[in-house]
């Protein structure tokens, strides 16, 4: 059974940095990317920052240059540092992994950490 596992979000801030961690267990088969993705009430969710396996880092306009995504390959674990944080950045964040194999998608999602930047 895949399980993905975040850790790390918290009250913090204006102008403050997070380190958000998400673990990977269980047998996964041809990622294809993996990533961060955040909701924030009364909107829909959003891509933060993607890696795709292979290729490109993707991050939305409102966050590059303020956050970070990193995978380790070992640990199978993809992290998300996110620095300079503003209210906007409250919301729910959400690790993803998206697989592709035989041309059949499928998308898995963990529970979520709660990221609150307040005075």
């Amino acid at each position: 059974q895949v399980q993905l596992v975040e850790s790390g979000g918290g009250l913090v801030q204006p102008g403050g940095s997070l380190r958000l961690s998400c673990a990977l267990s269980g047998s996964i088969f041809s990622i294809y990317s993996m990533g961060w993705y955040r909701q924030a009430p009364g909107k829909q969710r959003e891509s933060v920052a993607v890696i795709i396996i292979g290729g490109n880092m993707n991050y939305a306009d409102s966050v590059k240059g303020r956050f970070t995504i990193s995978r380790d390959n070992g640990k199978n674990m993809v992290d998300l540092q996110m620095n300079s944080l503003k209210p906007e950045d409250t919301a729910v964040y959400y690790c993803n992994v998206h697989t592709l194999r035989a041309g059949i998608p499928s998308a898995y999602w963990g529970q979520g950490t709660q990221v609150t930047v307040s005075s």
